[in-house]
């Protein structure tokens, strides 16, 4: 069945080391050996300790092409055989989120999202709906706090009206009077379920405890008056201004031919905005400033504290950014709802044995001048204070020494992680768009996994002093919160003993 939405996304990690569990196998062969333990059953086909091991063989993707046309855009394609797949994905990414919304039009971005799909001189809002439905295509779009994404995932004999489709909302949307009260209406309902959403609004607190009073501590969708008050000239000056070539990216894979996607990019991309200035001239303009602060949101009602702990971390171009990647992998994540115990992590091991949470979650997030690493967890009120004095000695321990066998078993699941992350052509198409606004190239995965397994132990222990060790937090949290620990306990537990 086609799909046709929008909807907010928000980058809370730059990577989530979460792979869903596969059913686990027993053999029905009864084992009689008194020396047979639990642990050992994960040994009989592998080997004791972990290992790292030449990726080589499996890392010859297809080749990753990149053009610049004149007006700036710039053009990736990724080409699989044709013999393999049959489908495409293409879209634009541009390096605009809500991080560039006005001071006084918060949420102008994520407005604006919506409203690209409400019609254009040559499409109806409807037309344009059937059409997408015709193909049984998808067109989708999301909103983070420093990118915006439309993408189409279709059959390989429809990306020319895909790109003629993303080129036509994107340059000729006529933003009706009606159709803009229409979507404040279904924005303000959409701001009522995420307030439902525990994570959502746990991140946006932490966000706004860790960049107090700068556009990247606001929320996505805007407070409640902005949306009311979003206009058409609103909308108007947000396109002229950050829909321009240059900070524009249109990534193609799949079932593509580059010379085909520039050619129909250069004839269909002809009206967009020339404004010279740079994401990059507008972040140095404004920096972030991490703010050393917490929220909390005390509601006796809910049987669970949600929670949420972080540091300043990198930036995506910050050379440390790699060894925080491996810290991230280290710290791991765990959920009762999933087999094990997570004897590889430390911290989830502890955490599961302890019966300390009901779930925990390490999360590295990156931005363009700044990022956040850390913490989360959802635990009973009355375990808060066990867990708070183990996941800080857990942090702390990492600026001390890690052994070789947990840094090289957290670069494994780091690295199959990535490359779980661009199962498919929607997903390779999206990994290419960001890192084209993120890095300004695409990196190979041969260099990738290169500058992970030159992370070792003793990088592990320079860049957790560097970031952790007695470095000003951020702290959100939710529920019956009365037992947490106060933010001056967390902050001196972030010093060496």
């Amino acid at each position: 069945m086609a799909s046709f939405s929008s909807r907010i996304f928000r980058k809370t990690r730059s990577l989530s080391l979460a792979v869903k569990a596969r059913p686990l196998s027993i053999s029905a062969h009864s084992e009689t050996s008194e020396n047979f333990t639990v642990g050992s059953r994960f040994v009989l086909h592998s080997p004791s300790k972990p290992r790292l091991s030449d990726h080589s063989h499996v890392l010859l993707f297809p080749q990753i092409r990149i053009s610049t046309l004149p007006n700036g855009i710039r053009v990736a394609t990724q080409t699989s055989p044709f013999s393999a797949t049959h489908t495409a994905s293409v879209g634009v990414w541009i390096d605009s989120g809500s991080r560039y919304d006005a001071p006084d039009a918060s949420g102008t971005a994520h407005f604006l999202e919506h409203m690209i799909f409400k019609g254009t001189h040559r499409r109806t809002a409807s037309s344009l709906e059937e059409e997408i439905e015709n193909m049984g295509a998808r067109l989708n779009a999301y909103t983070s706090r420093e990118q915006t994404t439309f993408y189409s995932d279709v059959q390989s004999g429809d990306v020319p009206i895909a790109i003629d489709i993303l080129a036509d909302i994107l340059q000729n949307s006529r933003f009706p009077d009606h159709a803009i009260r229409r979507e404040r209406g279904v924005i303000l309902r959409e701001m009522e379920e995420v307030q439902g959403q525990i994570e959502e609004v746990l991140f946006d607190h932490l966000h706004s405890a860790a960049f107090n009073n700068h556009p990247l501590g606001n929320t996505i969708l805007g407070p409640e008056e902005n949306i009311r008050a979003i206009s058409k000239a609103d909308l108007h000056e947000y396109i002229s201004t950050h829909y321009t070539g240059p900070r524009m990216v249109i990534s193609a894979a799949g079932a593509v031919k580059h010379e085909e996607i520039v050619d129909q990019v250069s004839k269909l991309f002809n009206k967009v905005f020339q404004d010279p200035t740079t994401a990059h001239q507008l972040v140095k303009k404004n920096p972030a400033t991490f703010t050393g602060s917490e929220v909390r949101v005390e509601n006796a009602s809910m049987p669970f504290v949600h929670f949420a702990l972080a540091f300043k971390g990198s930036s995506w171009t910050d050379p440390n950014s790699i060894p925080l990647m491996v810290i991230q992998s280290l710290l791991g994540s765990w959920s009762k709802g999933v087999v094990g115990s997570c004897s590889g992590c430390e911290l989830a091991h502890r955490v599961s044995v302890e019966d300390l949470a009901d779930s925990i979650m390490s999360f590295n997030t990156n931005y363009s001048d700044t990022g956040l690493i850390g913490i989360c967890f959802t635990a009973m009120p009355d375990r808060l204070q066990d867990l708070s004095l183990v996941i800080m000695e857990e942090l702390r321990r990492l600026a001390c020494g890690v052994s070789d066998e947990e840094v090289i078993r957290a670069q494994n699941k780091l690295k199959a992680a990535l490359l779980l992350h661009i199962d498919g052509a929607s997903s390779v198409a999206e990994n290419n768009g960001r890192q084209l606004l993120s890095y300004g190239r695409v990196i190979p995965f041969l260099e990738l996994f290169a500058r992970i397994d030159a992370v070792g132990p003793e990088t592990i222990k320079e860049t957790a002093r560097k970031f952790l060790i007695d470095k000003d937090i951020a702290i959100a949290a939710i529920g019956p919160i009365d037992q947490l620990p106060d933010y001056s306990w967390f902050r001196s537990q972030t010093c060496l003993k």
